[in-house]
C-alpha cells in the first residue's frame, strides 16, 4: 500500500514568519494539530504541532501574537513521499517517534500528511487484492515503539512541598 492511498490530502501549511496566534487559528479552522512550515519556493522547512505551541506559550512569557512560528518550529523534519510504501513510513515514524509525517514531492513541496491514525484506520485493507497488507502485529509493534517514552516522567514538586 502506498502512502498516497491513505494520507490526508492537501496539508494546510504556514510560513515561518507567521505568528503563533495565526497558526492556532489555521489549526482551529482546519481541525488539525500539525502544520508543515514552508520556506522559499514553498519547500518544507519545518513543522509545528499544537503541543509545540502550548509549550512555547506556556514557558516563554509572551503572547501568541509575539511569537513567530519559525522561533519554535522543529527544523529537523522526517518526511516521506506519496509513492513510498506505508510499511517504510511506519518504520520512520517508529524509529523517530513522530506521530505525523509530512508527505512531500521530489522538490520537497508538501502534498499531504500521514498520521498514525491514518495507518490504524486503513489496517487490513486490500489484504485480499494482492496489495501488501498492514498486519496488526506490525502496526502494534511499530506503534509501541512510537509511543514508548524515551525519558522517564519527571514531576515538579508543588510549592508547598
Amino acid at each position: 500500500m502506498k502512502v498516497k492511498e491513505i494520507m490526508t490530502q492537501s496539508a494546510v501549511c504556514c510560513s515561518a514568519n507567521m505568528n503563533i496566534g495565526e497558526a492556532v487559528e489555521l489549526m482551529w479552522v482546519h481541525n488539525c494539530g500539525v502544520l508543515p512550515v514552508l520556506g522559499a519556493n514553498r519547500i518544507l522547512s519545518g513543522i509545528i504541532t499544537d503541543r509545540d505551541i502550548c509549550i512555547a506559550v506556556g514557558t516563554r512569557n509572551k503572547l501568541a501574537g509575539e511569537l513567530a512560528v519559525g522561533d519554535i518550529a522543529t527544523k529537523e523534519v522526517f518526511a516521506c513521499k506519496p509513492d513510498d510504501d506505508v510499511h517504510e513510513a511506519l518504520r520512520i515514524m517508529a524509529d523517530h517517534q513522530v506521530r505525523r509525517l509530512p508527505v512531500v514531492d521530489n522538490a520537497g513541496i508538501p502534498q499531504g500528511i500521514l498520521s498514525a491514525d491514518d495507518i490504524v484506520a486503513h489496517a487490513g485493507l486490500n489484504k485480499w487484492t494482492g496489495a501488501a497488507p498492514l498486519p496488526s502485529e506490525e502496526i502494534i509493534g511499530r506503534l509501541k515503539k512510537l509511543y514508548s517514552q524515551k525519558f522517564p516522567m519527571v514531576h515538579a514538586k508543588n510549592a508547598t512541598g
